[in-house]
């Protein structure tokens, strides 16, 4: 089978793949491969993020839309949330990633899978198959995994086996018609054991309505768990449509706690596949870009100086910015996993009585000092009354 050859491989087109290869050097040789047919599409997240880092990544205005109004519900609580000190966006994601796109200096390759990799020398070699014209190969210095929860290149290497623990997503997207949404709906409760579900608007006047759910603390069918959750009258106490016309949108992510080893030799892993999705709501478009293109300075670097070292210049900086910030998030996560309903009407009951500017930066998994020191104390207490449970039973 033919061979091409490259200084670098980026398995997947996601927006840290995508990044990745948008800040390559002229002279550094890359190519990115695409399991899908189109770059975008199809959808396999919602797109909330946060204005002030989209804005600063210089993303297109046209590309979203602004949402200052947030409303909270569990079974029996409600709670309406002043996000204008912090706005939300929710993204058009094909037009972005197709943005990003356009800003490659690769050779991409869509409806490409990747098969599997062994070691050559000091490189690697890929084999690919994309649809149409059969396998074929890449000889690469360097290989990215962009590839999400699949880790197709850190599997096939045997470096990091795929996540068990996982975050799944179902979404309905549809017209609003008469019912022009302008506030983020996010829900808690019996309807979504073990996760959230939410309701967005969009830039073109549609409605994304979606559950995400946590496995294996729940293994339900999304579209089972979506079927009971529109048969629950639930819509209409948040005052929201049933869904008509709806496509539907779906996608996984790891939920595992975040780790520092992002750089195995000429190996490196990106988005996704790095852990990067907030534990919190699960949100990393942002965060993906930023990291994304950090890496792609480094790798040109790598390349062009023929030497390893910006690339754990990356990883250190990568760390110092998450580690902490999202050990605390994946605690969260894993309490409010475990929640009842009764749980989740307290947990609103709380969120009623934290400034808004403090509950904004939770959901972005931003944490205070303070905040970082409480959940801290909590865990070291719960250590101590179960050491202290055991030796005295």
């Amino acid at each position: 089978m033919r061979i091409e050859e490259t200084d670098i491989l980026i398995v997947g087109g996601g927006p840290a793949g995508l990044s990745t290869a948008g800040r390559l050097a002229d002279g550094v040789k890359a190519i990115v491969v695409h399991q899908d047919k189109e770059i975008g599409w199809p959808v396999r997240t919602s797109g909330g993020s946060f204005k002030g880092d989209i804005d600063a990544l210089g993303v297109p205005s046209e590309f979203y839309v602004i949402v200052n109004t947030a409303e909270i519900y569990s079974d029996n609580r409600r709670l309406e949330l002043d996000m204008s000190s912090d706005p939300v966006v929710v993204l058009d994601v094909t037009k972005v990633y197709r943005w990003l796109a356009e800003q490659m200096n690769a050779e991409l390759h869509c409806a490409t899978k990747f098969l599997r990799v062994e070691r050559d020398g000091d490189g690697f070699l890929s084999t690919l198959r994309t649809v149409g014209t059969g396998e074929w190969q890449v000889r690469s210095r360097y290989i990215v995994d962009a590839s999400g929860w699949h880790m197709a290149v850190l599997d096939s290497l045997a470096l990091k086996p795929k996540p068990e623990r996982k975050g799944v997503g179902i979404e309905y997207e549809f017209p609003a018609r008469n019912h022009r949404l302008t506030k983020a709906v996010l829900f808690f409760g019996k309807s979504i054991p073990s996760g959230y579900g939410w309701a967005l608007p969009t830039a073109d006047g549609s409605i994304r309505l979606g559950l995400g759910q946590i496995r294996p603390i729940n293994t339900e069918n999304p579209k089972d768990l979506m079927d009971r959750f529109l048969a629950s009258g639930e819509l209409e106490r948040m005052g929201l449509p049933q869904p008509e016309d709806f496509h539907v949108n779906s996608g996984t992510l790891p939920s595992e706690p975040f780790e520092k080893d992002l750089v195995f030799g000429r190996v490196i892993r990106v988005g996704d596949t790095a852990n990067f999705a907030t534990p919190t709501l699960g949100e990393g478009i942002r965060i993906c870009i930023t990291h994304g293109r950090a890496l792609g300075d480094a790798l040109s670097e790598a390349v062009l100086q023929g030497r390893d070292k910006p690339l754990k210049r990356w990883e250190k900086s990568v760390t110092r910015e998450l580690a902490l910030k999202y050990k605390v998030g994946f605690w969260v996560n894993q309490g409010a996993a475990q929640y009842s309903p009764e749980n989740w009407d307290a947990s609103v009951d709380r969120m009623s009585r934290v400034p808004s500017e403090e509950l904004l930066q939770f959901f972005k998994n931003e944490f205070p000092p303070k905040t970082i020191l409480r959940r801290a104390w909590l865990v070291l207490k719960r250590r101590i009354l179960r050491k202290f449970g055991r030796q005295t039973g």
